[in-house]
């Protein structure tokens, strides 16, 4: 049987870490150059997105200023905090990711999501961190969870 939403929201725990972070937006031509600075950077958490017409990374905010020189022609972001999905999710989990959403839109706070393997990684705007993480738990309440 696949694992439900109030399942997951029960073994959930929401955790952040204290990096700040930067969305990085560079040329869809620069895509060995943002590799290289995820390999570089080591940290526990970096993400590189490519599509036909961008480059993304979401790095570490003291990255960027390490690797400025690399990241030509960037357009940065909005400083980012990281909440982490503390929990082994399903592959076939239906609906999570749309429940927390909502729980964070309902809170007037904006979220770029990140889905790894088996957890499920949220970027908030640093100034709403706590209000996001209050909207998370207040869901994780009343879900019984």
């Amino acid at each position: 049987m696949p694992q439900t939403v109030k399942e997951a929201l029960s073994a959930a725990t929401f955790i952040t870490d204290d990096e700040r972070y930067r969305l990085v937006k560079l040329d869809p031509r620069a895509i060995t150059v943002a590799a290289g600075v995820i390999a570089e950077i080591g940290q526990p958490f970096c993400a590189l997105i490519v599509d036909r017409d961008e480059v993304t990374l979401m790095i570490p905010d003291d990255a960027v200023v390490d690797f400025a020189k690399r990241l030509r022609e960037h357009e940065l972001g909005e400083t980012y905090r990281l909440i982490t999905v503390d929990a082994e999710l399903a592959p076939d989990l239906i609906g999570f990711m749309a429940v927390l959403s909502q729980a964070l839109a309902d809170a007037h706070v904006g979220v770029f999501p990140y889905a790894a393997y088996t957890r499920d990684h949220i970027m908030v705007p640093e100034l709403q961190l706590t209000l996001a993480l209050e909207a998370l738990e207040q869901l994780k309440a009343e879900y019984g969870a």
